[in-house]
Formats: C-alpha cells, structure tokens, sequence
C-alpha cells in the first residue's frame, strides 16, 4: 500500500504544479501592464522555464520508478528463492516418509 501512497502523492503533486503554473500564467496575462510584444516574449520565457521544470520532475519521477521496479524485482527474487527452497524441503520430505514407508 505504500507504493500507492507515492504514487498518489506523485500526481497531487505533478497537478498542483501544473495548476499553479496555469493560474500563475493566466494571471500574469490578465494583471500585467505591458505591451502585447512584452507579453508574449513573457510567456515565451515562462512557458520554457515551465517546460523545463516538467522534464525535469519527469526525470525524476522516472529515477523514483526505476528505482521502484528494480526493488520489486529484487523482492521477487527473494521471494522466488524462498518459494523454491520450501518447495525442495517438501519434496525431500515426502521422499523420506515415502522412504520410511509410510
């Protein structure tokens, strides 16, 4: 359930941004009193520095998912070596009393 968590937390976060960034530029637009050339050489510059903001909580998120799959291989692995040595004590077992003649 944790990795839901982050996962939901991730997008809140990932909109929040992407909220403030439209509101942000909706009210620069509407507030600022300056020409119809300022304004647009204006949103040119924010909308790179948003642009590079998303790529790069994009990089991130992508770090933070490829660090979470390689864990959950990790863990499966685990898990397979686990199931695999209780599968092997069982068989033995079985062996042992099949061998005891019960």
């Amino acid at each position: 359930m944790e990795g839901q968590d982050t996962k939901n937390s991730a997008r809140a976060i990932a909109l929040a941004f992407l909220g403030g960034a439209v509101a942000g530029a909706v009210a620069g637009i509407l507030l600022a009193p300056k020409s119809g050339e300022e304004t647009r050489r204006a949103l040119r510059s924010y909308a790179r520095r948003a642009e590079e903001e998303v790529l790069e909580k994009a990089r991130e998120a992508r770090t933070a998912l490829d660090e979470t799959i390689e864990r959950g291989r990790h863990y499966l692995e685990e898990k397979k070596a686990d199931v695999e040595a209780a599968m092997k004590a069982g068989r033995e077992a079985m062996k042992e009393r099949i061998g005891k003649g019960l």
